[in-house]
């Protein structure tokens, strides 16, 4: 069986956590988070595997779709001016709660995401100790 990393994010302006452990996804907790494309809003599940697209809406999201993400707690939109270099959309950031951030495009289909830490020994470090790699 191969090794998943199952990132843990907060809200980059609430500092809240947005892991529900509730619901899980993959054996995971998920990412609770709102969502809107148009007028239409809703609510999102993300899966908290790193490189996974899993999900589950309460509203249909066709692909190619941009969406506003926004936080649950303090509503902000997690949305940033950054670009996705992949298809242009607005990238959309989350703190990892051991230090740094984890992006994601906005467009539904588009596989552009990464991890940025701050101190990269250190993240190093808790990686390995964590995962076991």
């Amino acid at each position: 069986m191969t090794n998943t990393v199952s990132v843990s994010v907060d809200c980059p302006f609430c500092k809240k956590s947005l892991m529900d452990n509730k619901i899980l996804l993959l054996e995971k907790p998920s990412i609770k988070l709102n969502i809107k494309i148009g007028d239409v809003r809703g609510g999102i599940l993300l899966c908290s595997i790193y490189g996974s697209y899993e999900h589950v809406s309460d509203i249909d999201i066709t692909d190619g779709a941009i969406a506003e993400f926004s936080c649950p707690h303090c509503n902000k939109i997690l949305n940033t001016k950054e670009e996705c270099d992949k298809c242009g959309a607005p990238i959309v950031g989350f703190l990892l709660d051991k230090g740094g951030k984890v992006a994601i495009c906005s467009r539904k289909g588009c596989s552009k995401h990464y991890v940025a830490f701050e101190e990269i020994g250190i993240m190093l470090k808790k990686f390995y100790d964590e995962f076991g790699f």
